[in-house]
């Protein structure tokens, strides 16, 4: 039997993107393909776009409270066997969901798949792949190897396991795969480019840094009661270096980098790891050499 698939995009003032997310998923080679986009009340031009495209895709522009939210109404409102998430600035690419489709249809036991990436600049240009490696609940504990965008998942996860946080602005993504990962679902990754994933400057995500760390490690607390240690470094490197605290200065930089590191343990996980004991450590005795260097010099 030939799965339905599903495609749901959430849209706010997008214009400048949207076009071209929606025609990379209106060029799929896969009849039927049920596409929603549901828009928070866009006033930049989005919705005359959306009107040009409603022959061929079903949209409604009404207020939600937020991208999780409006992910989590296309979900519910869509019926296909298989689900995509595509946000109105990212794009798939040719083949894609055909590809994404046949590997469903010959792997019954697998419940998401996700696949290769690029991150991709305003122009559509490639800047560098997208990190991914084969499936390991624990290790995407330390890093999240799965470009949202080239990921897929059976409507029956959602149905087992619920649909995505509404609490969450930034990493609601990153939180589904954690969360489905615990539950045990068959996860498959498919070593072939399917999506590009944009960057640019005021990018919701690259514009705010600290804050996306910062729930990143709520997230954690919330999920398993504890944050990896590569997370809270993570948060501690990022924090200085939105504030400019160029990574070069030998002395400065481990010395602030391991007071932040653990002041964060203790504000999340109200203890400091051994490891990481350890590590600051090593990192501010580094600190003091160069400065005794330094001086003597």
């Amino acid at each position: 039997m030939t799965l339905s698939i599903s495609v749901v995009m959430p849209s706010y003032n997008q214009a400048k993107y949207i076009e071209k997310s929606i025609l990379s998923v209106l060029s799929q080679d896969v009849p039927n393909l049920e596409f929603v986009i549901y828009d928070n009340l866009s006033d930049d031009g989005t919705l005359e776009i959306l009107k040009k495209y409603e022959s061929q895709l079903r949209w409604i522009s009404e207020k939600d409270n937020g991208q999780a939210h409006a992910v989590n109404k296309g979900i519910q409102n869509t019926t296909g066997d298989i689900i995509g998430w595509l946000n109105s600035d990212d794009l798939y690419y040719p083949g894609a969901i055909k590809t994404i489709r046949d590997f469903f249809e010959t792997h019954p036991d697998v419940d998401l798949v996700y696949g290769d990436a690029d991150h991709i600049d305003m122009e559509d240009k490639w800047i560098e792949d997208y990190y991914t490696e084969p499936w390991d609940h624990e290790r995407l504990k330390d890093v999240c190897y799965l470009c949202q965008p080239a990921t897929f998942f059976r409507r029956k996860v959602t149905e087992d396991f619920g649909l995505i946080d509404e609490r969450l602005n930034y990493c609601m993504d990153y939180e589904y795969w954690l969360r489905l990962g615990g539950r045990g679902i068959k996860v498959a990754y498919l070593p072939v480019k399917l999506a590009g994933s944009r960057l640019y400057p005021d990018n919701k995500t690259l514009g705010s840094k600290i804050k996306v760390h910062a729930e990143i490690n709520d997230m954690f607390i919330r999920l398993s009661g504890s944050v990896p240690d590569k997370w809270i470094f993570n948060y501690a490197h990022v924090f200085l270096d939105e504030k400019d605290v160029a990574r070069t200065r030998r002395v400065l930089f481990p010395l602030l980098v391991s007071i932040l590191s653990l002041w964060a343990a203790l504000k999340w996980n109200r203890r400091v790891s051994k490891v990481m004991l350890s590590t600051t450590t090593l990192w501010i005795r580094g600190a003091v050499h160069n400065m005794v260097r330094r001086i003597e010099s």
